[in-house]
């Protein structure tokens, strides 16, 4: 299993869209994502979410984990809403990659990917989000202000708010410096 670029993801979304047919909604998080917005930082892994809404079939699960072995790669399902607060509107801000047989693709709210970033805190992860921030795709003062929305309920999703806001002010401290 080695590091993937865009087009190593998207092969992989065209795969999938060729092998299972039924409808399904499918929302990228994490390095996965920030390669298709345009990141020259290549990803381990595959991460995603599907619609916490809708009941997704174990056989797309299955599918899903049998074409991520037979083409070596680490792909899971993350419950984004369980590891942060996923900020107010997050739906609004998917963004749509394409439809890949019947499986609709999109890119998980980029605040949100922001705020799982910052609630790691590696060096990688500070300069996804200074990424995010000088491609346009987020903006300073709207992820400081879901930052400080996040911060009351940090601990029910095991995030440190001392950790979110140190991060933050990383972050500022970094796009500072240019």
């Amino acid at each position: 299993m080695g590091s993937l670029a865009a087009d190593e993801v998207l092969d992989f979304l065209n795969r999938l869209g060729a092998q299972y047919q039924e409808p399904v909604t499918l929302y990228l998080l994490g390095g996965g994502a920030l390669c298709l917005l345009g990141s020259p930082r290549r990803t381990m892994d595959i991460d995603c979410t599907l619609d916490s809404t809708k009941d997704v079939s174990v056989d797309f699960i299955q599918t899903l984990e049998s074409l991520a072995d037979a083409m070596r790669l680490e792909v899971e399902i993350i419950p984004i809403d369980e590891f942060v607060p996923v900020p107010a509107g997050a739906e609004q801000r998917h963004q749509l990659v394409g439809r890949f047989g019947a499986i609709d693709v999109f890119i998980y709210d980029p605040y949100t990917i922001a705020l799982s970033k910052l609630a790691r805190g590696l060096e990688s992860d500070l300069q996804d989000v200074i990424f995010l921030l000088d491609k346009g795709i987020i903006q300073l003062s709207a992820l400081s202000a879901y930052v400080d929305t996040a911060l009351p309920v940090a601990w029910h999703h095991d995030v440190d708010p001392a950790d979110l806001r140190h991060y933050l002010a990383e972050v500022r401290r970094l796009v500072a410096q240019g």
